[in-house]
């Protein structure tokens, strides 16, 4: 999956009913961007990938509101 596609995923995970899961955000890319220390594949901090797992879905949501704001500013 590319970049290009994780705008429409966010504001789906946004729009989406909160009884369902949040999938995660990775496209197995898993490479960090140097300048802008975010994962070139889904747009995460280290600290959000490594949480990520023990997060509850409200947690997840703030995260794909944050991959969303990112977007929106083109920090990739």
């Amino acid at each position: 999956m590319s970049l290009d596609a994780l705008p429409a995923r966010a504001v789906a995970v946004r729009a989406a009913s909160p009884d369902l899961p949040v999938p995660s955000p990775c496209s197995s890319v898993c490479k960090m961007g140097g300048a802008s220390g975010l994962c070139e594949g889904c747009l995460r901090t280290l600290d959000e990938i490594a949480a990520w797992g023990s997060l509850d879905e409200a947690g997840k949501r703030k995260i794909w509101l944050n991959i969303e704001a990112r977007c929106a500013q083109q920090l990739f």
